[in-house]
């Protein structure tokens, strides 16, 4: 049973006294408590950096290739053969600047999903926000995305295309596809305790995801009317926001759909918060 720990005052001694009682089954986020925790979290995501590049071959550099090889094959299959409409940007660097964020929201899937149960000495022996232990492997994977951006750079200058006046809101959407990626892992990682077959399914399911977000395929291909439903996935959003922050075209087609993934994105957030705090309780006892 998770236990909700306070601490007060004690008057027989000048030290601390921290009192654990059991938790409500729902709380609202305490977000003072996560600042208390917060060299924890700092802890959590240097260890999952480290482990992710310990006893590599390439090391960084598969962050640099994995992308790239992916752009090579897409551009030729569906830039070449396909014919997608790119509004005069090269396809090869729509693709890349897809790919970038889907990268760090399919690798948030894979390693926050089993996050409580590969932590389990972590919930079972000591008092922590279990909350910081999903959301540690979705900011590591930001050392990925850094590394990402050289290439991205490299292609910029290859093609010869100026970033927009509206990089300035890169950042944004680089928070809006974080917070994507711990509002979906916290609902996988939740369910992971007690279905431990979740993390199994994880593959299929970024899988079929990437292929429903327009990454390798344009939006300008869906019917006007239909295009802001696309927008139910929250993905969506983050692919087209990155590519209007960098290339500042096509937001007339796109912008009702970036509203609706924002609000997606909000539900799930809000939801996942929710349920992870409702049956935290019980990882101690299942995990």
């Amino acid at each position: 049973m998770t236990a909700e720990a306070t601490t007060h005052e004690s008057h027989y001694d000048a030290g601390r006294v921290t009192v654990i009682r059991p938790g409500h089954r729902l709380r609202a986020l305490d977000l003072r408590e996560i600042w208390d925790y917060r060299e924890l979290l700092y802890f959590l995501i240097w260890r999952d950096v480290k482990i992710r590049y310990k006893q590599t071959a390439v090391g960084a550099a598969w962050v640099l290739l994995q992308p790239l090889f992916y752009v090579a094959i897409f551009t030729v299959v569906m830039g070449k053969w396909g014919h997608e409409q790119t509004l005069g940007i090269p396809y090869a660097l729509l693709a890349f600047v897809g790919i970038l964020p889907w990268m760090l929201f399919a690798n948030a899937l894979s390693t926050s999903t089993k996050s409580i149960v590969d932590n389990q000495a972590l919930v079972t022996k000591v008092y922590v926000p279990r909350i910081l232990i999903p959301i540690a492997p979705v900011l590591a994977g930001l050392v990925d995305f850094a590394v990402g951006l050289i290439p991205l750079g490299g292609l910029l200058a290859w093609y010869g295309v100026t970033p927009s006046r509206h990089i300035w809101a890169l950042p944004f959407f680089l928070f809006f596809a974080v917070v994507t990626s711990v509002a979906v892992t916290l609902w996988l990682a939740a369910l992971n305790v007690k279905y431990r077959d979740v993390q199994y399914t994880v593959a299929f399911l970024a899988q079929g995801w990437f292929f429903a977000t327009p990454i390798i395929w344009s939006v300008l291909r869906v019917p006007t009317h239909w295009r802001p439903w696309i927008g139910i996935n929250p993905m969506a959003g983050v692919v087209q926001g990155f590519r209007w922050a960098l290339f500042g075209q096509g937001i007339a087609q796109v912008g009702h759909l970036m509203l609706v993934s924002f609000g997606a994105t909000l539900v799930l957030l809000i939801g996942g918060i929710a349920y992870f705090r409702s049956v935290e309780r019980s990882f101690a006892d299942v995990v």
